[in-house]
């Protein structure tokens, strides 16, 4: 077994050049040995850009390329599904961007197929590997804040002016609870260790973006009467925070999931800084993956992780088009 693992990417999206591509040749285990686009020419010139050695002008193409060790797809929230069991079908190992699917239901074939064919499948949720989540936890199961009373989470950013944005595309899977949404509510989940009961969602569902919410805020009911407060938008100004709310104090996270890793730990005695090192989130993800996928650790972030995260995603996207409080089937 080669000491690195042999990287192919589907498809040529911003987040593959700007992020994960970089992350995966920033990290110690993995090399981005070939990219696939359904042009030719695009696949090369990002290539050369971004010093890839080999590039291909179909998505099946890299699939039969038996060098090819683990497939990142960064491709349109509807192609997630197909592409992701066809890669594990070929014997390949999954990173797929979150949102993994459209509902929990293809979630749980692509799950199925990673198990049939004995490969990992992970969801590219970058910001969990950071150890700063592990130290969020630490702090939490210390008691420092008291027990947990409430989670709020936010992520905007405005793109409403993009002309061809596959995000605005309702039947591709967009939107900004598929978007940035999915982020709130997995580090929610993360941190009660729990998953949510009901949601209920107030969204804005824009004619000029085809009907996508571009701007939703919404409440997930948890046990013990334990709650996330969310709101994400494609049409606000750019933030991306969390705050933990506990009977003794709170932990603020003023970038919680892109930007500065430092957080602050509110209590009684005052306010206290914690100050993180600035690591590549993306290529932790990478190592993390490789170490996951050959036997080396424990799959922290299996495909039922995944599955229950679309499961409250579902949710939420029904309660803002039904109007209406929604629960929750486990």
């Amino acid at each position: 077994m080669s000491t690195q693992m042999r990287w192919g990417i589907i498809g040529c999206a911003s987040i593959a050049e700007r992020s994960v591509i970089p992350g995966i040749q920033a990290s110690e285990t993995g090399v981005a040995a070939a990219i696939a686009s359904r042009d030719l020419d695009k696949a090369r010139q990002m290539a050369d850009k971004l010093g890839i050695p080999t590039a291909y002008g179909s998505y099946e193409e890299i699939l039969e390329d038996e060098t090819i060790d683990a497939i990142y797809i960064p491709l349109p929230n509807h192609l997630h599904k197909e592409w992701s069991i066809r890669a594990m079908e070929a014997g390949k190992h999954v990173l797929c961007e979150k949102p993994i699917a459209l509902n929990a239901a293809e979630a749980q074939e692509m799950a199925d197929s990673a198990a049939a064919n004995g490969v990992h499948l992970a969801e590219a949720f970058m910001y969990r590997n950071h150890p700063r989540y592990d130290r969020i936890l630490e702090i939490i199961a210390s008691g420092e804040i008291g027990e947990l009373r409430g989670i709020h989470g936010t992520f905007t950013f405005n793109s409403a002016g993009s002309d061809g944005n596959v995000r605005f595309r309702r039947d591709w899977g967009g939107g900004s609870i598929y978007d940035v949404g999915c982020y709130p509510i997995s580090a929610a989940r993360l941190i009660y260790g729990a998953e949510p009961v009901a949601a209920t969602v107030h969204a804005l569902l824009s004619p000029a973006h085809d009907h996508v919410d571009m701007m939703a805020s919404g409440l997930l009911e948890f046990p013990d009467s334990r709650a996330l407060t969310f709101d994400c938008g494609m049409w606000a100004a750019f933030r991306n925070t969390l705050e933990v709310l506990g009977t003794e104090g709170r932990i603020e996270v003023p970038s919680a999931f892109i930007g500065t890793p430092h957080f602050y730990v509110h209590t009684k005695d005052g306010r206290r800084e914690e100050q993180h090192p600035e690591l590549n989130q993306y290529a932790l993800q990478a190592d993390s993956f490789a170490a996951e996928a050959r036997g080396q650790a424990d799959v922290r972030f299996a495909p039922a992780d995944a599955v229950a995260n679309m499961r409250a995603i579902d949710a939420c996207l029904r309660s803002a088009n039904e109007r209406q409080r929604v629960e929750i089937q486990q």
